[in-house]
């Protein structure tokens, strides 16, 4: 597999099309040392997933990723659609091989253990589609000029008020670019913090610098998460992606101060996914 090149559509199983990307090459470029300032994992949903089985009957899932961020690497998203496509013709004796196989090859490969949860259609029945709680900063009348044009940390301010809020924010305007392919990527993002204001202008105008940045999922919040502690220095923060999918596969990276519990993570469905 070679980033952003296109390759020969496999449909039997094939555990060499995984490609792995160090998280290092991103945290160096924003300045992230060890230990890690956060806790948090990435919840990747799958949703073009299927197999035969023993009979030769097609079996169709939606496959759950839980990756915790102190993982070596992460795994190249389109490297994932097509080794998860290698399946679709490819008979196993029952899912909990299929399971056992995808826990071993991503282990393999992210060096760390990966939380693999394979579910039915029908255990989605009773979901509703929600969205980011907290207050909305798409409401906010702002300048949407060339200031917003560039990735720019120094927007960030802290509220003239100098009150001390404890508060949630959320914005639907998150969009930077993929990497590899330059395909966008959509978001909507929640920051959930405790200390000094944060001025709200200035939030959204922050967030909306990323609109033409070149940069993985998970790099985009751990820099908003590292530009934020930087410059408003609050006592607690979490912050919060759900980007939009693409190739049957949205990637929902969480980073906090606080620590998380991974069986108590939130991974509703928001509206746009």
């Amino acid at each position: 597999m070679i980033l952003g090149q296109n390759i020969s559509y496999k449909d039997k199983y094939d555990k060499n099309l995984l490609y792995p990307i160090s998280r290092d090459l991103g945290r160096k470029e924003i300045n992230i040392t060890y230990p890690l300032p956060f806790f948090g994992f990435d919840i990747w949903n799958c949703y073009e997933f299927s197999w035969l089985n023993i009979k030769g009957k097609p079996e169709v899932r939606i496959l759950e990723l839980i990756i915790s961020l102190d993982s070596e690497n992460i795994v190249e998203s389109k490297s994932l659609k097509y080794y998860l496509n290698s399946f679709n013709n490819t008979m196993f004796q029952n899912e909990n091989i299929v399971k056992q196989i995808i826990e071993n090859d991503l282990n393999d490969l992210l060096k760390s253990p990966i939380l693999v949860m394979i579910k039915k259609l029908d255990s989605y029945n009773n979901m509703s589609l929600t969205s980011f709680a907290g207050h909305n900063l798409d409401l906010i009348d702002i300048d949407g000029n060339s200031d917003n044009s560039q990735l720019n940390p120094d927007i960030l301010q802290l509220s003239h008020d100098k009150v001390y809020v404890e508060e949630k924010l959320y914005s639907n305007l998150l969009k930077s670019n993929c990497l590899v392919t330059g395909q966008p990527d959509f978001a909507s993002i929640q920051i959930s913090y405790r200390g000094r204001k944060i001025a709200h202008d200035s939030l959204l105008k922050y967030l909306i610098s990323f609109r033409n940045h070149n940069e993985f999922h998970e790099q985009c919040v751990e820099r908003v998460f590292n530009d934020i502690t930087n410059i408003c220095k609050p006592d607690e923060l979490t912050v919060y992606a759900r980007y939009t999918r693409r190739g049957g596969i949205d990637i929902n990276p969480i980073r906090s101060n606080c620590a998380l519990n991974v069986t108590e993570l939130n991974n509703l469905r928001h509206i746009r996914q």
